[in-house]
């Protein structure tokens, strides 16, 4: 990867706040952004050099985005893994890739991609049905956490299930939306790893303690109440999804430490993450300039 040049042009897939203080600190370093989002006006456009208000999935403003950009990257990992093919087949790199986004959009897709590549996390069925839902309970012990396999965050798109309790709710997700059951995971804590990968090295950040409060996150505690073997497996691991994904650019992947100090992976962010907030006060390179600086080499 031949670094890019200040005045060079990087755009962004989204408009929220990370876009925008990810396009602040594009700035610091020289660099003009270009913000792409079906909004006009967006938080990230008021920072920006440019601004393209369009959907996702129109070829034609894509294609001229990517034509007046050098590089491209993305806030957030909803955006279409098809805009990206887009975007790379009129010649402009996309920092992280599609393999990224499309390991990270679907639950089941990213929890049976971390088992290949050694990751443990919690059980799971793959549900089609309301009919699976029954089956995978009875597996369960009827009792787990269903979540739509598409587009949940901060504890939208889940039911939690215990006994009777939930089961209605659940039923009627299921058999609207493609979903995966979790087995409860009798967990001490949660913590994540924040991961920043180029093409020839890969760096973590301390790892953080996250406390949540009705599936969103509080706050984050750093260092992590845990033990320097935990803190090695959790970095371990992040490098090890960085590097099998080929990812450039930060990337956040979260844990449930066991009570023997086991790790399960929970899911995987593509981005720069809200457990990382922490970084540009306490760190040298916070976790926003560290994506520009990964993806413009």
């Amino acid at each position: 990867m031949t670094p890019l040049k200040p005045g060079s042009m990087i755009g962004i897939l989204g408009g929220g706040q990370l876009g925008r203080l990810m396009a602040l600190e594009g700035a610091k370093l020289g660099f003009d952004v270009h913000i792409y989002c079906p909004e006009a006006r967006s938080p990230a456009a008021r920072v920006s050099a440019c601004e393209t208000v369009a959907a996702y999935d129109d070829a034609t403003a894509l294609t001229a985005f990517a034509c007046a950009c050098d590089v491209v990257t993305y806030e957030f990992e909803n955006v279409p893994a098809a805009s990206v093919g887009i975007i790379e087949a009129a010649g402009t790199p996309v920092r992280p890739g599609a393999k990224s986004l499309e390991m990270s959009q679907d639950r089941s897709i990213e929890k049976t991609f971390l088992s290949q590549i050694g990751i443990e996390t919690v059980a799971f069925h793959t549900l089609d049905d309301k009919m699976d839902l029954t089956k995978a309970l009875t597996d369960f012990g009827w009792q787990g956490i269903l979540k739509t396999r598409r587009e949940g965050y901060d504890g939208k798109g889940q039911v939690r299930i215990k006994g009777e309790a939930g089961i209605q709710t659940a039923a009627e997700l299921a058999d609207a939306t493609p979903c995966i059951l979790e087995a409860f995971a009798p967990f001490e804590r949660e913590v994540s790893v924040i991961v920043a990968r180029t093409e020839k090295e890969t760096i973590a950040y301390e790892i953080a303690e996250n406390v949540h409060q009705e599936g969103i996150l509080a706050c984050s505690l750093v260092p992590a109440n845990i033990s320097e073997t935990v803190r090695q497996a959790a970095t371990e691991a992040g490098r090890k999804l960085a590097d099998a994904l080929g990812h450039v650019g930060v990337l956040a992947l979260e844990f449930f430490v066991m009570p023997d100090g086991t790790l399960l992976a929970n899911e995987f962010a593509p981005r720069v993450h809200n457990s990382g907030h922490w970084t540009p006060e306490a760190c040298m390179t916070g976790q926003f300039e560290q994506h520009i600086r990964a993806v413009v080499g």
